[in-house]
């Protein structure tokens, strides 16, 4: 697709089109990461941290479920034989 840089204030800038905003699952407002590589600009969506809200859900759970201990019941044969 051809486009052309603009004048953006100070800045320049490419607008870039909404079909392919909706392809990246992106909006106006979402951070991506910009970079030169191998003589190109490249615009990627920012990778989100796979562990994200982790915490918060876990303290959810624990305070809406009760606690599973029934695994404890169940010892592996050789645990005696174990060092830990």
């Amino acid at each position: 697709m051809r486009t052309a840089i603009r004048k953006m204030g100070n800045s320049s800038g490419v607008i870039i089109p909404k079909s392919i905003l909706t392809e990246l699952k992106l909006g106006a407002g979402d951070a991506v990461d910009l970079r030169l590589e191998g003589g190109n600009v490249l615009i990627a969506p920012m990778q989100k941290n796979p562990r994200e809200g982790w915490a918060e859900e876990a303290k959810r759970i624990a305070a809406e479920e009760p606690l599973d201990t029934d695994w404890l019941d169940f010892p592996n044969e050789a645990d005696d034989t174990l060092t830990w």
